[in-house]
This record gives C-alpha cells, sequence and structure tokens, in this order.
C-alpha cells in the first residue's frame, strides 16, 4: 500500500528542513490534536500513539542530507515506511512531501488506508512548525 501527502511548500531552507526533520523530537509538533502518547526512546527512535489506534514505534532508518529521511516501523508485524522527501525550490523554500509504503493484507490495507492517509497529510500540513 502506497500512500503520498500532497506537496507542502515551507519558507524554509532544505538544509534546515533536513535538519529540523532528523530530530525525532520535532515530530511530536507534527503530530495531529488527537495524539494521545509521544516519547522518544533515543536520537534515531520514537514512540507514538493516537486516541483509538495502537501504538507504533518508528526507527530512523536512512538520511540522505538535504533530500531524504526514511523512517520504518520498529516492529516487524507491521512492516511499513515513512518518507520524507525535501526538494529545493529556492534558497529559503522548501517543498516536502510524505511517502507511506506498507505491506499489508487486504483487509488490513483497507481498514487503516484512509486513518494513514489523515495522518500523514496532517504531518505534512503541520511541516510549517518546525
Amino acid at each position: 500500500m502506497n500512500l503520498e501527502s500532497t506537496k507542502v511548500t515551507v519558507e524554509k531552507s532544505a538544509e534546515y528542513m533536513f535538519n529540523a526533520l532528523q530530530d525525532i523530537k520535532n515530530f511530536e509538533k507534527l503530530m495531529p490534536d488527537n495524539i494521545a502518547k509521544f516519547e522518544v526512546i533515543d536520537e534515531n527512535c520514537f514512540e507514538f500513539g493516537l486516541k483509538g489506534m495502537p501504538e507504533i514505534k518508528l526507527v530512523k532508518k536512512e538520511a540522505t542530507p538535504h533530500f531524504k529521511i526514511v523512517l520504518g516501523a520498529a516492529s516487524s508485524k507491521l512492516p511499513f515506511t515513512l518518507t520524507s522527501n525535501i526538494t529545493t525550490l529556492e534558497e529559503n523554500k522548501t517543498e516536502i512531501q510524505l511517502l507511506f509504503d506498507g505491506e499489508f493484507n487486504a483487509m488490513m490495507a483497507m481498514m487503516i488506508k484512509g486513518p494513514i492517509g489523515k495522518f500523514i497529510e496532517t504531518l505534512a500540513q503541520n511541516m510549517h512548525k518546525l
């Protein structure tokens, strides 16, 4: 299952946005209002929970300076990645798009597609908070 957020433009440099997204604690600023839990485990891992959904632990898997950061599920039960693609538009103008890629059975995909789509869209729309 692949989902994409809309592309959002922020008035910051790609380097700034990359560094902000590298810092795991900053993901708390991007979370939706219905967040029930956010805990930094270490510099590469955090766990969060939204009301009515199971808690999810994300680990930084890959970082390509100023272009891309890939987070992945720490658990193999729900294998997925969340990629932040960062594109320079101008010196202090950057476009960011989030990509969700997960391998789920058809029933699970049908159940989570809506909530996950809303979730990554909220993360993207909150990028200006960084």
